[in-house]
């Protein structure tokens, strides 16, 4: 599902922001790529009531079109039932469902059947760290057909992180905590079986150099787009995510050339183990904007 390379740097706004209906209708980033609008952990309890009208609101006067796609994290199952009998809920692209693991993946999914959204479920529970859970969870995406709704998996650093007791250093990468191997772990156990999947979120405004250097792990391991906290990161996120000149003619001519294997740029392109990566940076550079 190439078409979660339109997401971008998605950039995640609480429901009480001041500012969400001009954000949800492009005019205070008209670049935003994709922006989620949340409901869970940015949200304190006491909030929580007046930001779903605030987003009630928002969503009554939203702009049908918009070239970003919108999404709202929905804080749980019961929240989700509500916003899909809003009026003007066809203006949304999907949502986002937290903390998804096999104890909540029925309550979550039904919902969206009749629905033509899509959804992105988080991966940010204990079961993230066992093998045999994250199978059975595909499997079961599979069996069901649910995988059929979902754009792209989330996966969520900073529960994860939580869970272990640990808070991202400043100085180094995710991929230099033990959350190094586990999104390899979801990377090699989902991919292959046609889901795509996001970067976490990077939580140091300030480390810009930290962000680039995170980012280039990120593309390394096949991620799709990765979850901004701030504006000032969208710019980095966008241009470390756009395909570039050479890869785009490398893959044109992997897909051209009647060589079997041949150099180009420097590297060896082989058309039996490099057409796949091809064919999805072609359709890649189709979605950018």
């Amino acid at each position: 599902m190439l078409e979660a390379y339109r997401l971008g740097g998605s950039l995640y706004v609480p429901v009480v922001h001041k500012d969400i209906l001009r954000i949800a209708n492009g005019d205070k980033w008209p670049k935003l790529r994709s922006v989620i609008f949340c409901t869970e952990d940015s949200v304190a309890p006491e909030a929580l009531g007046s930001g779903l009208e605030n987003l009630r609101d928002c969503l009554r006067r939203m702009n049908p079109a918009s070239a970003a796609m919108r999404f709202v994290r929905v804080r749980n199952p019961e929240i989700l039932a509500w916003m899909l009998a809003l009026p003007g809920i066809e203006k949304l692209d999907g949502f986002v469902l937290p903390k998804l693991d096999m104890r909540n993946v029925d309550a979550y999914l039904p919902l969206l059947k009749a629905s033509g959204h899509l959804c992105m479920p988080t991966l940010e529970t204990r079961d993230v760290f066992e093998t045999a859970k994250m199978i059975a969870l595909r499997d079961y995406l599979l069996e069901r057909d649910y995988h059929k709704r979902i754009l792209a998996l989330r996966i969520g650093g900073n529960d994860l992180l939580a869970i272990l007791g640990i808070r991202r250093p400043r100085d180094r990468t995710i991929y230099r905590t033990p959350l190094g191997h586990t999104i390899a772990h979801l990377v090699t156990v989902f991919k292959p079986f046609g889901f795509q999947l996001t970067a976490p979120v990077f939580e140091h405004i300030d480390c810009p150099e930290i962000l680039a250097e995170e980012l280039d792990e990120d593309i390394a391991h096949g991620l799709c787009g990765k979850t901004a906290i701030h504006p000032s990161q969208l710019a980095l996120i966008e241009a470390r995510f756009s395909v570039s000149a050479t890869d785009l003619e490398a893959a044109h001519r992997i897909l051209s050339d009647d060589r079997a294997v041949f150099e180009f740029a420097g590297s060896m392109c082989e058309v039996a183990t490099h057409s796949s990566w091809a064919r999805n940076i072609v359709e890649r550079t189709a979605l950018e904007f």
